[in-house]
């Protein structure tokens, strides 16, 4: 798999948008239930590596795109809040499949905008040196990345959005 950090998190979206499509299909309780759990872990890791990476770094080294990145913490404090209700939850609950409808709406949202907006502007931006090194970088932090929203890292990092 290539280390260009851009490809690595459209890699990511990718997978997330095939198990909301799974999602949509599923037909009962037990199944959307294990979906949820793929869908929390993968945002969980993938919003994390943004975070303590992408964002960080985008902001240093290209100071126009500050407001793009404002915008990004908060659509992933929003789903972060959104996986951590989910996870408390159980498939059987009232509200269970119109959050992970809500989840999967404002991701898709995100998902485009940084696809089509944001990542062609970081690309030209950086360049493919920087987005090879941000890339290995994310590599090597996603295999400690938190996997659950429970988790302490993943905690700090929705507790920093509202307290920055």
């Amino acid at each position: 798999m290539s280390t260009d950090a851009i490809v690595m998190l459209k890699a990511d979206h990718k997978e997330v948008k095939k198990i909301f499509r799974d999602f949509e299909k599923a037909d009962n309780e037990r199944t959307k239930g294990q979906l949820v759990k793929q869908i929390i872990e993968l945002l969980t890791v993938h919003t994390y590596l943004e975070n303590e990476i992408m964002y960080p770094e985008v902001r240093r080294l290209l100071p126009d795109l500050e407001d793009d990145v404002l915008e990004s913490y908060e659509e992933h404090h929003v789903a972060d809040v959104l996986c951590m209700e989910l996870y408390a939850m159980r498939p059987s609950d009232e509200r269970f499949d119109a959050k992970t409808t809500v989840l999967m709406e404002n991701v898709r949202h995100h998902i485009e905008e940084e696809e089509q907006e944001w990542f062609p502007k970081v690309r030209e931006g950086l360049g493919r040196k920087q987005l090879a090194e941000l890339g290995e970088r994310m590599a090597e932090k996603r295999k400690t990345a938190p996997r659950s929203p429970a988790q302490p890292s993943a905690l700090k990092k929705t507790v920093d959005a509202v307290l920055k």
